[in-house]
């Protein structure tokens, strides 16, 4: 603690010192004599505020809370229901219609409906990949994932295997056909590309044929008659097919193509928060020192893969010749938005003058944006927004005072570092109840600023368990799925976006798909949220945006949204309907048991990586050893069912404690293989991992909305404080 900086009132973390002082301010040219009590100001403005906030969302919780007990045993009463949370003020009056007037917007935002990854920023590697995710190779995707089976000699593995690699080209001219078809021939037949006059040609052998669509060229690369890329577009994404008949691939390609690059990322939001572990300001440092890098450009991450060492670095922009033969420029990367933490946290980063932790989700909205000043300047190597704006995604709000709060904030913030108002845009999810309710409350209270609203399913169930938990067990987590609340949610998230005037302001989101490894499955269903309405949704690696490309190119998302218009609003009711449990002897021993087991396994599998080895996002096996992409929000919802129904006495105290000692096991054989892993089962008293799945479960009820960053916080903290302690 005496190596602190202090400055006025605060007192801050060493590390987070010298990062600022060092490292930050000298790059976007604002002294620490401006920053420091500009800083303390705003936290003085702004902290009062916050705990208000939070202290209102436990008066509304308790108000529920108080009304279910009132009511048990009576049946569950919609309009009732529906009446009390207008009277408590939990359910707003809709304001007056209105359109969003977000102005300096990036097309990959506004005009252009495509994947978007989110990754942990504080992992290097990762958050390089998914910035360079813009494009990608569509036949590396499909070459290298189960979206082409193995049947018939098409096995995956060791060196190239010409079979797979035949069923790879098959699928991907069938797919070039199906979006940029030839008027009267089909890709597969072409010997040649050309361009003549601003017009694509392929030579089929015997006959010339152009694009059906001629405005389908979008630019190549090479001598018109010898060329290296055709550049296509189709929805606003491009395709690059990629020509090198020296190439092993193009070689055995009657028109010489080497591979098919997919306009994939479009969008990337760098995540600070539900994907992180970062609990103190060595955890914070290397957040805001990977974000910093990536806004100036150089952030680079070096590894050992196959033997070698390999470096990767941010991809530049594409050059091309437009079909006229000028000069065309095509981003390399992704827009990058950057995801804060919520209102809840506070972090040891900073003390303030009171002596008290300041909240970290302001912190966060200084520093990320401070950090982005660089791209506004044009001061960086590569540029971000060429609009001009900062992206901010800002989770767990509740309702449109927290929403309006966040707005105050960015405009303390702009100020702070001398920005043009508005600037500093929000992207609001929808994933908490409060927030689902009063949507279009929400976004009138952002409409200057909001560029993103999205469904975040899995923080909302975990909403919905907590804020109905005493109203009654809940529904098993497969019926969940299906009950009315979920559909109608999903589908007023869409309407509420479009009535608000989204489209071509702001993107429309939709959730994650889960299991990165199993793409075939992904390649099949996912394109439910193009259909949906969504012009962008959520993937979980690099691979998994390529395949999802492929989804925006055979769904036109904005005449979807136009044609969604006409349906009618969804019922409020459908949105309140708590998906309570009926009758819970029908369950029977057998199915609660293995739920219970589910849920556990799950628990611990995350959290045995979040406190031993700082991991918050990573692919854990389920129970039935299918790899799943797990982060926070599925915590809550595990941690929230459990301690929802031991609260009911659907399961006992006896039966947790079993289950948790028997999945201990069961986890610690799935990570025999990894050895930084600490295993639970044989010293469960001992394991921090282990003591934290226990308060996430036995504290369930009584945690914040029923939040996991306290006890996955404190543990850790503890974790780590034993760590220094041994000297590891």
């Amino acid at each position: 603690m005496n190596d602190d900086f202090e400055i006025g009132g605060l007192r801050v973390a060493a590390e987070l010192a010298a990062f600022v002082n060092g490292e930050l301010l000298p790059e976007i040219g604002l002294s620490q004599e401006d920053f420091w009590p500009g800083l303390e100001g705003l936290i003085n403005d702004f902290a009062g505020r916050n705990e208000e906030l939070l202290a209102h969302r436990d008066q509304l919780q308790q108000s529920i809370d108080d009304w279910h007990h009132r009511n048990q045993g009576t049946g569950f009463d919609r309009e009732a229901y529906r009446s009390y949370l207008r009277e408590i003020g939990y359910l707003q009056p809709e304001p007056e219609n209105f359109e969003i007037a977000t102005a300096n917007v990036d097309s990959e935002i506004a005009t252009i409906a495509g994947p978007q990854l989110v990754v942990p920023v504080r992992n290097a590697r990762f958050a390089v990949n998914a910035a360079n995710a813009r494009w990608g190779s569509l036949y590396d995707a499909l070459y290298g994932s189960d979206a082409i089976d193995e049947t018939g000699g098409a096995e995956r593995g060791g060196g190239y295997n010409p079979v797979r690699g035949q069923r790879v080209i098959d699928y991907v001219r069938k797919f070039l056909d199906e979006v940029c078809p030839l008027e009267g021939a089909s890709h597969v037949d072409v010997r040649k590309y050309s361009v003549a006059d601003g017009r694509l040609e392929a030579n089929c052998g015997a006959d010339v044929h152009g694009l059906r669509d001629p405005e389908q060229l979008a630019g190549y690369l090479g001598p018109e008659e010898s060329l290296s890329a055709v550049l296509l577009i189709n929805h606003g994404l491009h395709i690059e097919i990629a020509i090198d008949r020296k190439h092993e691939v193009g070689a055995a390609d009657p028109a010489g193509v080497k591979d098919v690059m997919l306009e994939a990322a479009i969008t990337t939001i760098q995540d600070c928060e539900d994907s992180v572990a970062a609990v103190d300001a060595a955890d914070k440092v290397e957040v805001y020192r990977n974000w910093l890098g990536l806004i100036r450009g150089d952030l680079a991450e070096t590894f050992v893969k196959g033997g070698g060492s390999i470096t990767r670095v941010l991809a530049e922009d594409r050059e091309y010749l437009s079909p006229r033969g000028e000069a065309l420029q095509l981003p390399g990367r992704s827009l990058l938005l950057v995801r804060n933490v919520g209102h809840l946290m506070r972090n040891n980063a900073i003390y303030d003058s009171r002596g008290r932790q300041i909240f970290e989700g302001i912190m966060d909205a200084v520093i990320t944006s401070a950090a982005a000043c660089l791209d506004i300047q044009g001061r960086n190597r590569l540029r971000n927004s060429r609009a001009g704006s900062i992206y901010i995604v800002k989770p767990k709000m509740h309702g449109p005072d927290e929403v309006q709060f966040t707005c105050d904030l960015f405009a303390a913030v702009e100020e702070l570092l001398g920005l043009e108002p508005l600037t500093v845009k929000i992207g609001i999810m929808d994933e908490e109840r409060r927030t689902t309710l009063n949507l279009k409350r929400c976004i009138y209270t952002a409409r200057d600023r909001v560029v993103f609203i999205n469904t975040g399913f899995l923080d909302r169930t975990g909403d919905e368990i907590h804020t109905g938990m005493h109203g009654g067990p809940m529904l098993p987590r497969d019926e969940m799925k299906a009950s009315t609340w979920i559909a109608a949610y999903e589908d007023h998230n869409v309407n509420t976006g479009l009535e608000c005037g989204l489209p071509g302001r702001a993107q429309i989101g939709k959730g994650m798909w889960p299991m990165p490894d199993l793409m075939a499955a992904m390649v099949d269903q996912k394109v439910m949220h193009p259909m949906a309405g969504a012009n962008t949704a959520w993937v979980p690696s690099p691979t998994a945006a390529v395949l999802h490309a492929m989804h925006y190119h055979k769904v036109d998302v904005f005449a979807v949204q136009e044609e969604i218009r006409k349906r009618p609003p969804v019922p409020v009711g459908d949105l309140l309907e708590v998906p309570l449990l009926a009758d819970p002897s029908t369950l029977g021993p057998e199915r609660i048991q293995r739920e219970l087991d589910n849920n556990i396994q799950g628990i611990l599998g995350y959290v045995v990586r979040w406190i031993d080895q700082g991991i918050g996002c990573s692919k854990v096996p389920n129970i039935d050893n299918v790899a799943l992409m797990e982060d926070r929000a599925t915590l809550r919802i595990s941690s929230q069912y459990v301690a929802n129904w031991l609260h009911h006495g659907l399961i006992d105290e006896e039966q947790v404690e079993e289950s948790l000692l028997r999945m201990a096991a069961v986890v610690d054989g799935q990570n025999a293989a990894d050895p930084l892993y600490e295993p639970m089962a044989p010293n469960p008293v001992g394991s921090f991992a282990f003591q934290a799945a226990r308060d996430l479960i036995f504290q369930g009820v009584r945690e914040p909305n029923g939040y996991t960053e306290p006890a996955l916080h404190r543990v850790r903290l503890a974790k780590k404080q034993a760590l220094r302690a041994t000297g590891s």
